[in-house]
């Protein structure tokens, strides 16, 4: 493993690549096979720009509690406005007092100091205003306010065309009145509001970046995921256990990790505080910036690259699926096995291919001097078993990136509401308690489910499903020991299905 300050796994010459174990002596004969289970089916304004996506408009429209008529006469009036503003702020010269819009259809209003330009403001469509201050005199007053260092109670200053004043955000009214009086402005273009906010920074998550647990390790990011609207992000599993908290790169707190499994795995997730966002990038330092769009699987002999916060980046080709890597710590199995080099502190960094998210820098052996081996752990196995969906670029859901990232894979075919069992038509026996995790990739257009089944004793009972409206599905399911079957049903359409499996 690839974590700083310590490289654990330095050789290769033990690593033992095995075959999935036998499945063990089966259940009782007498069985009952369940019965097909059912699926839960379940006037406008001109613009002077192009029409709104329906999907600008449908937000403006939930968000700010307005028909959508009156979002898209909102959006149509903003358009001209935003347009005529600078030729307004430019005609009235000295005498500008500001723009800014008013009421559920953003009516365009434009300030003056003097009356002789409501003409001029209204022949432009817009409703005229005459104030006392013009936007020059706000502008010096704000000028003057950021060259006075300020006390912690004042969040933030603005001008506010529409108050004709500059607001200060406070919470203590009476520090905000001295830090106004010590800027040698006039108070009474200056307003006061209330203010509960502790502005902060945000921080990106981007991939291959460092950072540092609470154990004194540096390791690296892997990808953005989120769980529900919890946002995080994805890394080795031996870099921390759960519990353990971590800060960033910039040594800013940054998150806790909810999810780590090693060793049989080598994965981790880390839920992240409000101060990180997540634009879907990695950093490829010498190669800039890059998207991660999705998450479909490279096969062997594909080239891929590997992102981490000692050795930054590097390319080189797969050259296994699914290696079984045998670490000092323990067995790891389901990694991939490349020509890419890394070194410690890299461990849990992005590994990428072209746009597509590949998985987490878990260890091996050389380094970026000499070249070296290294495995990571596939990024699908921990989307799937911790409920996780991957941030990519532009914030949209990746495609389906199939099951082929699974420790194993079952191919079979189904007319509409026919079943197959799985694996191969039979069961399996987990001897241990743990995760039970699936992956059904069906035929486009249709709806194919999937079933985990546990054996009772005297029948199958089922412990987990997938059964949405959708030709693809996933499972996770902690169960005990005992024996396990997944039926796969086609609840309507026909054709070709893929199925992933992990055992515990």
């Amino acid at each position: 493993m690839l974590r700083t300050p310590v490289l654990i796994a330095t050789a290769i010459g033990a690593l033992v690549v095995t075959a999935t174990p036998a499945v063990s002596s089966a259940p009782p004969a007498t069985r009952t096979v369940p019965s097909t289970a059912s699926s839960s089916a379940s006037s406008s304004a001109s613009s002077s720009s192009a029409k709104p996506p329906s999907g600008v408009v449908d937000a403006v429209q939930r968000d700010l509690g307005i028909t959508k008529d009156q979002a898209i006469n909102r959006l149509a009036n903003e358009a001209r406005g935003n347009s005529a503003a600078p030729g307004l702020r430019k005609r009235l010269g000295d005498r500008f007092a500001g723009v800014w819009y008013e009421g559920a259809e953003s009516t365009f209003v434009v300030a003056s100091v003097d009356p002789a330009d409501v003409g001029e403001i209204t022949r432009t469509g817009a409703v005229a205003r005459i104030v006392p201050r013009s936007f020059a005199q706000l502008s010096a007053v704000k000028d003057s306010l950021d060259r006075t260092a300020p006390p912690a109670a004042v969040h933030s200053w603005a001008i506010s065309p529409q108050d004709n004043a500059v607001v200060v955000a406070a919470s203590d009214p009476e520090a905000a009145r001295s830090w106004i009086a010590a800027g040698g402005v006039d108070a009474a273009a200056v307003k006061i509001e209330p203010s509960a906010e502790r502005p902060r920074l945000f921080y990106d998550i981007r991939g291959g970046d460092a950072y540092y647990t609470s154990e004194g390790y540096r390791c690296s990011i892997g990808f953005a995921a989120r769980r529900g609207t919890q946002l995080g992000f994805t890394t080795a599993g031996h870099c921390g256990g759960t519990g353990v908290t971590t800060t960033g790169y910039n040594r800013v707190a940054q998150g806790t990790v909810q999810i780590s499994s090693f060793p049989g795995n080598d994965y981790a997730w880390v839920a992240t505080n409000s101060q990180w966002t997540a634009p879907g990038v990695v950093n490829g330092y010498s190669a800039g910036i890059l998207p991660v769009r999705g998450a479909t699987v490279t096969q062997p002999q594909g080239s891929v690259c590997r992102s981490g916060s000692t050795t930054q980046w590097h390319c080189g080709t797969v050259t296994a699926l699914n290696a079984t890597v045998n670490y000092p710590e323990g067995t790891v199995t389901g990694l991939t096995r490349t020509t890419v080099c890394a070194e410690g502190g890299d461990s849990g960094g992005s590994f990428i291919s072209s746009d597509q998210a590949q998985g987490m820098t878990s260890g091996g052996s050389g380094n970026c001097t000499v070249g070296g081996t290294t495995y990571f752990q596939p990024v699908g196995e921990i989307l799937s078993t911790g409920g996780l969906t991957l941030v990519t670029a532009g914030g949209t859901d990746p495609p389906p990136t199939g099951c082929q990232s699974y420790e194993e894979t079952y191919n079979g075919s189904l007319t509409s509401n026919a079943s197959a069992y799985q694996p191969n038509g039979s069961y399996y026996q987990a001897t241990v308690s743990g995760t039970h995790a699936a992956c059904l990739d069906g035929p486009a257009g249709a709806d194919f489910d999937v079933y985990l089944q546990k054996w009772n004793g005297s029948s199958w009972s089922v412990v987990a499903r997938g059964d949405s409206p959708n030709p693809d599905e996933t499972i996770s399911y902690n169960g005990t020991a005992g024996y396990y079957r997944y039926r796969v049903h086609a609840y309507s359409g026909s054709g070709s299905y893929t199925l992933g499996l992990n055992r515990p």
